[in-house]
């Protein structure tokens, strides 16, 4: 069972990854033309740009886990 400080450092760094591999992910998309969150409507510009945030997502949710891993 963790530690409070391993649970907290766990779930920091997870949502810390999260949310800046969201970022970098959006603004991929948008510096190739992908943006998620263009006004108007929906079209597959606008849903390549959801998959660029979404694989940023997990991106950065992995880049946390590596992070953990290398401090252990």
């Amino acid at each position: 069972m963790p530690t409070p400080r391993e649970a907290l450092t766990e779930g920091l760094s997870d949502a810390v990854g999260f949310v800046l591999g969201a970022l970098a992910g959006w603004q991929l998309g948008r510096w190739l033309g992908f943006d998620a969150l263009a006004p108007g409507d929906w079209d597959a510009r606008a849903v390549v740009g959801v998959v660029f945030v979404m694989l940023g997502c997990g991106a950065g949710k992995w880049a946390a886990m590596r992070w953990r891993a290398r401090r252990r």
